[in-house]
């Protein structure tokens, strides 16, 4: 289960938003090849910024975030950066694109040894319902020291 709420202040119209957030994660990984699971805890304040651009139809999208990890005992810090892309499938006169392909890739960087935490390589296909919401289908592959995870991701965005 993840959680994130925040506050954001938008220094421009539509292009560059700072926010600060807090974040409850409930993980239940787990251990080694057997069927047991492992609960983990996390509560996560974060920074970020993000800035967006247009070219032509083409929406491009940086955010870079700094996490504050509270995971159990532990505190952690770790730097990300998402870089992702918005390609219409769809035009209309009126500026509405409601079918799109959805790609990104983001990276995770510890503060401390071991500098390398994970990469994360997406794409999906999605549906612009309204200003309000979206949903996106899509596939992920997460980049880890030693190993990989796939998954499928299904995503509602609500905006208000």
């Amino acid at each position: 289960m993840l959680l994130r709420t925040g506050v954001g202040y938008n220094l421009t119209e539509n292009n560059n938003n700072l926010l600060l957030g807090y974040g409850y994660i409930l993980s239940e990984n787990y251990s080694g090849e057997t069927e047991q699971k492992l609960t983990v805890n996390e509560h996560r304040i974060f920074q970020q910024f993000i800035t967006k651009q247009q070219v032509g139809q083409v929406g491009f999208s940086h955010r870079y975030r700094f996490e504050q990890r509270f995971v159990e005992t532990d505190f952690k810090m770790r730097f990300r950066y998402f870089l992702s892309v918005k390609i219409p499938l769809q035009y209309h006169e009126e500026g509405k694109n409601p079918l799109y392909l959805s790609a990104y890739n983001e990276i995770f960087l510890n503060t401390e040894s071991s500098i390398f935490d994970r990469n994360r390589l997406y794409g999906g296909l999605g549906y612009q319902f309204s200003k309000v919401l979206r949903l996106e289908v899509g596939y992920m592959n997460q980049f880890f020291e030693s190993s990989s995870r796939d998954q499928i991701n299904i995503i509602a965005f609500v905006n208000f």
